[in-house]
């Protein structure tokens, strides 16, 4: 650990932090319905409100507590400016596939901004300028195309050579009048809605297999059965992926998130760097009236990092050099599902499977990537024209470059799995300090042990539920992180986030 402000322990988000969440029971009857959704993130709980709208009997479930997952770890930005996409989409999708994913964008931040003004929800809605800005010569060049894209696509945004935030940059490319909110505020005032137009919520209720039939079913961890016309997968990963296969079409990152306060005044507007590694910088309202900053960055792939712990300190040290660091309030991560193309997957889980939908691949823009999946599902749902249908199917074409780009992340998964299995671990349980894990031998076989602040001793089996893979220790979040799919599991081996969907198997030290 770095001198200074030390980092706090755990991560804890500052959206899940600062809002009170209801808590609801678990599901303890079977249940006929319209639609199942299974999710309660941002697409799980809009989706959920936006049938109950049109009148359809709704259960909403999630495997724990909902506004848990995902949602509650992000930077919360509502913008069509996704990095550099645009000069890229028109260059591989061509024009009109480029144009129609900045129109879905657009839609889904005005469905946003017209659902927190109709229902005057508090949730520190603002409107800003969004800035992709370099401080490297060699990205200008990147940096200009994506300002002709913009004119191209008729985007209000330029390139511009300064910024008003007080950090070293060489050019920028601005994106006008986007937003910012606390995705935890907003997402609960739809809650409310949904269950007073009777929708049902079933928190501690984890969807454990499906059968696809007509109506389907899902069935529940706690052995229930909810019948269902439509079941949508609104899960950070489908959680039923014998039907499309994601795991092997998406790659898995982390990212890392400081919630800091600065002695210099902040200008407004949204940031994010056009090199790696990326600094993602925006700025909240607390209660008292005071300004978080919300630093993000320092992405790879889960699972694929030795010291986890470190990417918090680099944003740290960043947050000390440039922004005028007084304090570290809050530190949380987040894992993001990327595509060979980087355009989601919304829709129908698979052509053979019309009534089973997954929208996934959000690539760290899910507050606009998940109301647009919302309001594509819904339309499907009720068989309504949706201008976003093709561009967005998860059975959609994929081009020459999206499938080179599978093959590499298919080949690095092979890696992965080869080099877990050789890994033997050089470590013994005795060699174990307090707070720390790592993988060891264990009667002459690979093992992860992680020995608690009390000095409680956790042991169990590498070996990834889903596929095989060896998992690594994550010693940033206290977890074990499968290199090849990004599964996450406890130091007790429990599921923390899919694909997988069985424990590793407990060892007795």
């Amino acid at each position: 650990m770095e001198s200074g402000n030390e980092l706090p322990r755990f991560p804890e988000s500052y959206w899940t932090a600062s809002v009170n969440r209801k808590t609801y029971k678990a599901l303890d009857k079977d249940l006929t319905v319209d639609a199942v959704v299974v999710g309660g993130g941002i697409v799980g709980i809009t989706s959920a409100t936006l049938l109950a709208r049109e009148g359809m009997r709704v259960a909403l479930i999630d495997g724990g507590r909902l506004l848990n997952g995902t949602t509650a770890h992000t930077t919360a930005k509502v913008t069509a400016q996704h990095d550099l996409i645009y000069d890229e989409l028109i260059r591989s999708e061509g024009m009109e596939h480029a144009l129609q994913y900045y129109e879905a964008q657009k839609e889904a931040l005005t469905f946003i901004q017209s659902t927190v003004q109709k229902g005057n929800i508090d949730c520190g809605w603002s409107m800003q300028d969004a800035y992709v800005y370099t401080n490297d010569e060699a990205e200008l060049d990147k940096l200009h195309k994506e300002a002709h894209a913009y004119e191209q696509l008729g985007i209000a945004g330029t390139f511009t050579e300064r910024i008003p935030l007080d950090i070293p940059v060489r050019g920028a490319v601005v994106m006008r009048q986007q937003a910012q909110f606390h995705p935890l505020a907003y997402l609960n005032a739809l809650l409310d809605e949904f269950v007073s137009r009777g929708g049902m919520v079933f928190e501690d209720t984890t969807a454990t297999d499906l059968d696809t039939g007509e109506p389907a079913v899902v069935i529940t961890g706690n052995g229930h059965r909810i019948t269902a016309s439509h079941v949508l997968q609104c899960t950070h990963f489908p959680y039923h992926d014998r039907i499309g296969f994601y795991f092997a079409r998406m790659h898995v990152e982390r990212s890392y998130v400081l919630g800091l306060k600065t002695s210099a005044p902040y200008p407004g507007g949204m940031y994010i760097s056009s090199e790696s590694p990326k600094r993602s910088i925006r700025d909240t309202q607390l209660a008292d009236g005071s300004r978080l900053i919300i630093l993000g960055g320092q992405s790879h792939k889960t699972g694929q990092d030795n010291c986890t712990i470190r990417h918090y300190e680099e944003l740290q040290r960043y947050a000390r050099e440039t922004l005028g660091l007084t304090e570290v309030a809050y530190r949380w991560s987040a894992q993001d599902l990327v595509t060979g193309d980087k355009l989601p997957y919304i829709g129908r889980a698979s052509s053979s499977h019309p009534h089973v939908y997954a929208a996934t691949g959000f690539r760290k823009w899910g507050m606009t990537n998940g109301t647009l999946a919302a309001l594509l599902l819904r339309d499907l749902i009720l068989e309504r024209t949706n201008p976003y249908e093709q561009l967005l199917s998860p059975s959609r074409s994929l081009s020459a470059k999206t499938l080179v780009s599978l093959v590499a992340d298919n080949a690095d998964i092979a890696k992965q799995l080869i080099s877990g299995k050789l890994d033997r671990g050089d470590k013994e349980i005795e060699d174990l300090g307090i707070d720390e894990g790592s993988v060891i031998r264990y009667n002459g076989k690979r093992a992860g042990a992680y020995r608690d602040p009390d000095g409680k001793l956790f042991l169990v089996d590498t070996t990834c539920t889903h596929m095989g893979c060896e998992v690594e220790w994550n010693n940033g979040e206290r977890s074990w992180d499968c290199p090849c799919h990004g599964s996450r599991f406890s130091v007790t081996g429990e599921v923390m986030e899919g694909p997988a969907e069985e424990p590793l198997r407990r060892l007795t030290p």
